[in-house]
């Protein structure tokens, strides 16, 4: 079988690259020129320059795939932006993008067996920050999971381009057999986010935002890898469906574990209230604009650090896909900071 996984030097794509590898498919990695093949040393990858900005350059390199082998049974659609300097080079990237690439294969008659889209759970953002009474009154108040059946009303700008993503998809004429996966916070080994937490917390200082309770969620790379070819395999198009492992977790479980394998180093933990980090991140976010740099604070992380509930509901992906989640939280933590400190990153 011939994959094409887009967003391959990415740290979720290269994963793809490997599990396709592993599942002997003859995988195309589709990447930009100037993109880094750092996790992509093995021989067996074929690169596909694919320019998603520009329709005649994309569709002249599609036309020279079809021509050489014919096309692909499955596409995943993992490139995208989840950093921009502008709230614009989200749309133009994950929005108008995606619409180049897809229009570009229905004209070629270029259509996979399957196409699997990663979104985000961010496409909903705080619908559901209202805590509800437990019915066994254990624990007075909790939040309920996100569902697919609620009103997405993304607050960020990456959240509002994937949705719209999404819907451009969703109105496909109903031959396009797409699958579409809303994974909460991916972490793992190569991941560089969560990794700033792990050498924060080497250097002695966890941050939190906020007095309210908060509610989070998680999926190891691994897993969403899983799912991803589990919905390539399933007899299931058109749905979309939300993924993480199953657990929810208090705003300090993760930096916790991280300490714990870091062997418990001292921590100084700093609750900074919201309207602080509001003012942190519109600062930082602005003046990284003028500098042309994008910034990990800015008014999008502003609203996925306020975001008081990350639950969602992954029955639906256990049940129509076979979705089931290998990695704890813990075993997950554990392999990525052995990763980290293997590495030389911490």
């Amino acid at each position: 079988m011939k994959i094409l996984i887009t967003g391959a030097s990415g740290f979720i794509g290269s994963f793809l690259v490997e599990e396709g590898l592993a599942r002997q498919m003859q995988v195309w990695a589709g990447m930009r020129r100037t993109s880094s093949r750092k996790y992509l040393k093995d021989s067996r990858i074929r690169f596909v320059e694919l320019d998603f900005g520009n329709p005649d350059a994309l569709r002249a390199q599609l036309e020279r795939c079809k021509r050489e082998f014919g096309g692909w049974d499955y596409i995943v659609h993992a490139a995208g932006a989840t950093k921009c300097r502008r709230p614009e080079d989200f749309f133009r990237t994950n929005t108008q993008g995606t619409v180049n690439f897809v229009e570009a294969l229905r004209a070629l008659d270029m259509v996979p067996r399957r196409f699997v889209f990663v979104s985000s759970l961010s496409v909903y953002g705080a619908v559901r920050e209202q805590p509800v009474r437990r019915p066994d009154a254990s624990s007075p108040w909790v939040y309920a999971p996100i569902r697919e059946d609620d009103r997405p009303q993304p607050n960020t700008a990456y959240g509002q381009s994937k949705l719209r993503a999404e819907h451009y998809l969703q109105q496909l004429p109903a031959g396009f057999p797409y699958v579409i996966l809303r994974p909460t916070g991916v972490y793992g080994p190569r991941e560089k986010d969560y990794f700033l937490m792990a050498k924060s917390i080497r250097q002695h200082v966890d941050f939190l935002a906020g007095y309210r309770p908060q509610e989070i969620t998680f999926i190891y790379v691994k897993d969403l890898v899983q799912a991803v070819f589990r919905a390539l395999e399933a007899d299931v198009v058109g749905r979309a469906f939300f993924l993480s492992d199953g657990g929810v977790y208090g705003s300090i479980r993760f930096s916790e574990l991280i300490r714990q394998e870091l062997g418990r180093p001292w921590v100084l933990r700093i609750k900074a209230p919201l309207w602080f980090l509001r003012a942190v991140c519109r600062v930082s976010g602005t003046v990284n604009g003028w500098l042309g740099r994008t910034s990990t604070l800015n008014t999008d992380k502003y609203h996925i650090l306020s975001q008081r509930n990350w639950q969602c509901d992954i029955e639906p992906a256990r049940c129509e896909l076979g979705y089931v989640p290998e990695y704890s939280l813990e075993r997950g933590v554990r392999e990525t900071v052995a990763w980290y400190c293997k590495e030389g990153w911490l």
